[in-house]
């Protein structure tokens, strides 16, 4: 990939991870300044873009977000802060996972409701059946500053594209930003399906294992990430571009 080239791909990929810091907050999925979502930019280097630190998702923009290399160093003269949590957990990612173009990591309280549960997210309904075979679960180290935490940070993502982090939030891994959103879309719809269930107090309505495992292998399919970056992304670029066009900038 030529110079020019990887400037324009390196803009396309700005414009997209903007775009899921304002889809974000229209999902209600932010917590004032906190969380992240980041996404890998083109070269050998493993640079990957994440937001400024001090700003909420909705004022996210494209120039707004801060080059970081592996070293956690800012790449370029930005002098924008990056969360120390944030960049924990989304380079030990970026650093081993060659597929990883975009993480997106949020504290809804459904997401983190049904991580701190120790039964984990059921295969109660087809959301989470979509889902469920892809999960991976990290126990809690405390707030992400450690560096030494990445390792099996690593090792219990493993190939998974979808995480519960323990008593903290949810996880997702996408090889385009359309793909993480999509996942964290399900993940999140999924947990606060279960935590409504839960609310009802009765006996879940089972589904028979065969079914169970047809949805699995159908999320599986190349399909689903057909579906989220030829049909699901330009939809959402469109929605925003009614009502919230400044993520360009």
């Amino acid at each position: 990939m030529d110079q020019m080239t990887e400037l324009s791909a390196e803009q396309t990929i700005r414009r997209d991870l903007a775009a899921a810091y304002r889809l974000v907050a229209l999902h209600g999925w932010d917590d004032l300044i906190f969380t992240h979502i980041s996404a890998r930019v083109p070269g050998p280097e493993h640079h990957f873009l994440i937001n400024p630190y001090g700003f909420t998702f909705d004022e996210i923009t494209a120039s707004s977000l801060v080059k970081v290399g592996l070293d956690g160093r800012s790449v370029g003269d930005s002098e924008a802060l990056v969360n120390p949590a944030g960049f924990t957990i989304h380079s030990a990612i970026h650093e081993v996972r060659e597929d990883a173009g975009c993480v997106i990591h949020v504290h809804t309280p459904d997401g983190t409701a049904v991580a701190t549960a120790r039964e984990g997210l059921k295969p109660l309904n087809q959301t989470a059946q979509l889902v469920i075979d892809d999960l991976a679960y990290h126990d809690y180290e405390g707030v992400a500053l450690d560096h030494d935490e990445r390792p099996r940070l690593q090792q219990d993502l493993g190939a998974k594209n979808l995480m519960l982090l323990r008593n903290h939030g949810t996880l997702t891994v996408g090889r385009t930003v359309a793909e993480a959103f999509l996942r964290m879309y399900f993940l999140e719809r999924a947990c606060t399906m279960q935590v409504r269930t839960r609310i009802l107090g009765q006996d879940d309505y089972p589904t028979h294992p065969e079914v169970i495992d047809k949805n699995a292998k159908l999320s599986a399919a190349a399909g689903m990430q057909s579906v989220a970056n030829r049909l699901l992304w330009p939809a959402m670029l469109r929605r925003l571009d009614r009502i919230d066009p400044g993520y360009r900038n």
